[in-house]
């Protein structure tokens, strides 16, 4: 059994907050051990509590304290900025518990924003074309999903829509189906108030946002399924910290 999920400690927060001031290896080591208390352990019970009860759901998502949480630590080989760790942890819950899948569960805890979301992030080519394919061939679908999520309080994140419609899909004269098409992934967020992080009810809120995100997550799998019946299927690119 997980250990519950009791809350993130009082300075989750403020160590984010101080890591990112020093930005140092010596001073992220004198601090580990605030690191893991505060922020790193809850991270871990926090994921293992919504993967009992997320698949207590039959919805689908699992991970636990290993796999699932991002390193605090940046990829800074190619990136001009240098500095060495995030403003941020997160985590990823997937079909199969690793990161390597789409149609995920991610959660995020940082010094902007802290934030939930239901996503197909960036899918590879194959996929895209397959959820565009949908869209277009199968219009009252996606009319049906996207009053479903109003209906629930949510909406497609616009956020990196393409400026113009992809090729061979030029004829899609309905601007809400355009513009969907022109999506480069699909997803919906939750934002979460950072006083909310400290107590058990986080949970709670965050399944009651996965089951108002379930249309999204029925309609991608649907099309996940058809497409691999259709050797259409795609090798999902890995869904990351560029979710932010």
């Amino acid at each position: 059994m997980a250990a519950a999920f009791n809350g993130f400690g009082q300075k989750a927060i403020p160590f984010l907050k101080a890591l990112d001031f020093h930005q140092s290896r010596e001073w992220f080591l004198e601090n580990r051990d605030l690191f893991e208390r505060d922020l790193r352990d809850p991270f871990g019970d926090l994921v293992e509590t919504l993967s009992e009860r997320f698949m207590a759901l039959g919805l689908g998502l699992r991970g636990d304290r290993k796999k699932s949480l991002f390193r605090i630590n940046r990829d800074v080989r190619f990136a001009k900025d240098k500095r060495p760790y995030n403003r941020h942890l997160s985590a990823i819950l997937s079909p199969d518990g690793t990161k390597m899948e789409q149609g995920v569960f991610y959660v995020h805890i940082g010094l902007e924003r802290c934030f939930a979301a239901i996503a197909w992030w960036q899918p590879g080519p194959e996929l895209l074309l397959a959820l565009r394919n949908a869209i277009a061939k199968r219009p009252a679908e996606f009319r049906s999903l996207v009053a479903a999520l109003k209906k629930n309080g949510l909406e497609l994140d616009p956020d990196g829509c393409m400026k113009r419609t992809p090729r061979g899909f030029e004829h899609i004269a309905e601007p809400e189906l355009a513009a969907a098409i022109r999506n480069r992934h699909f997803a919906v967020r939750h934002a979460i108030e950072p006083a909310d992080i400290y107590g058990a009810g986080l949970v709670d809120e965050l399944v009651d946002f996965v089951m108002r995100a379930k249309p999204l997550l029925d309609w991608g799998r649907a099309i996940e399924g058809f497409a691999a019946l259709g050797s259409e299927a795609s090798l999902p690119r890995r869904f990351s910290h560029h979710f932010r």
